[in-house]
């Protein structure tokens, strides 16, 4: 985890033509440009100023939830933060600022309230009612999960899959074509195959928000890579897995946008075998991108490893027996290439208070777009 070792990893990973000093307009990523680059927040009204924000295309205010049948906002404070983010489109008019439903744990009554016609055409009235009021840009739904089991009690049936493509119909109807429609979408293959009917929604949506992220997670018993690249023989769910997967059922890839963890996941009591990889285990806790250059550094017992199948880094701790899976500087910049290289819609991340004031995983995107249009890959 220490910041030498990030640098002369990124350094050192040989990118087809580097070694060349300039390219030709030809040569240049098309796509770099048009690359939609979206970040979740979650933070604080005054926190936003001091990240920069002129390097996103899209903001997602999270969360709003339901109340009754109703997108809501919870309280004063989330209003004037919707205002502030609002506000930011004074210096980056291209921005677009997305009000998201629910998140995880955050949409215990979406099972109901979307189950009936009237339940669906109150909600995406109350979304008109709020996009205007705030002259926001749209709408994205972060309902985790239809269909499938997910937080523990919270109701859900194989219903859940018609409901969803229902509710998608309706919001296009009604919010007209110029609002955005955008979904979390998990990134496993059980969501994959179960929750969303691609067919029906995907020509109604603007971007499909892949979770590629805690794909080991809070429920995991054995460690793995919680956001990598690539699928290994130990671990088949990946980023790439499912957008493979997306593009067999004919979803556009100019439609998806693949999810940047800007946290890590540690889990605990982990054997030193395979530097705790693939051990069993239990979840501790996560950390903030912003800390773990402290919090996971060689000082505090981790050593760093990267995984050059999964294209993925990780970190153990011999004397605590805990291990760490994240995205660093080197994982975004190779995620971020995919995306241009696949010709993907964006990237997205959770969530943009995890990172740096600067110097931080956002400014790896940044860059990275940056170089790709100038013909560096």
């Amino acid at each position: 985890m220490r910041p030498l070792l990030y640098i002369l990893i990124i350094t050192l990973i040989p990118f087809p033509g580097s070694a060349q000093s300039k390219k030709t307009a030809a040569h240049r990523s098309p796509r770099a440009g048009n690359l939609a680059v979206i970040g979740y927040y979650a933070g604080r009204n005054t926190a936003i100023d001091s990240f920069p924000t002129e390097k996103l295309t899209h903001i997602i205010f999270s969360f709003c939830h339901l109340k009754g049948n109703q997108l809501s906002v919870n309280n004063a404070n989330d209003t004037a933060i919707i205002k502030h983010l609002v506000s930011l489109k004074e210096k980056n008019p291209r921005l677009k600022v997305i009000l998201s439903l629910g998140g995880w744990g955050g949409c215990r009554t979406c099972p109901d309230v979307f189950s009936t016609d009237s339940g669906r055409h109150e909600f995406v009235a109350s979304v008109k009612d709020l996009t205007t009021y705030f002259q926001t840009d749209g709408i994205d739904l972060d309902w985790e999960y239809p269909a499938l089991e997910n937080v523990p009690g919270y109701p859900y049936n194989p219903e859940d899959k018609d409901h969803f493509t229902a509710l998608i119909v309706l919001l296009r109807h009604q919010l007209g074509k110029d609002q955005e429609i955008s979904f979390a979408a998990g990134g496993f293959t059980d969501y994959l195959r179960t929750s969303i009917d691609w067919q029906r929604v995907t020509p109604l949506v603007n971007y499909i928000n892949l979770m590629s992220y805690d794909l080991v997670n809070g429920f995991s018993t054995r460690t793995g890579h919680h956001t990598p690249l690539y699928s290994t023989s130990q671990q088949v769910e990946s980023t790439d897995h499912a957008v493979r997967y997306l593009d067999s059922v004919g979803v556009p890839m100019s439609k998806v946008a693949i999810g940047l963890a800007f946290y890590a996941r540690i889990f605990a009591d982990a054997d030193s075998a395979n530097n705790g990889l693939y051990q069993s285990c239990h979840f501790q806790k996560g950390i903030s991108y912003r800390n773990q250059s402290t919090q996971l550094s060689a000082d505090s017992g981790y050593v760093y490893h990267w995984d050059p199948v999964a294209q993925a880094p990780y970190a153990y701790n011999a004397r605590q027996k805990t291990f760490a899976t994240f995205d660093d500087p080197t994982s975004i910049r190779l995620k971020t290439l995919y995306a241009l290289r696949k010709q993907l819609g964006g990237v997205m991340f959770w969530q943009l208070t995890e990172d740096r004031f600067s110097g931080g995983l956002l400014d790896i995107i940044d860059n990275t777009k940056k170089e790709a249009s100038n013909g560096i890959k």
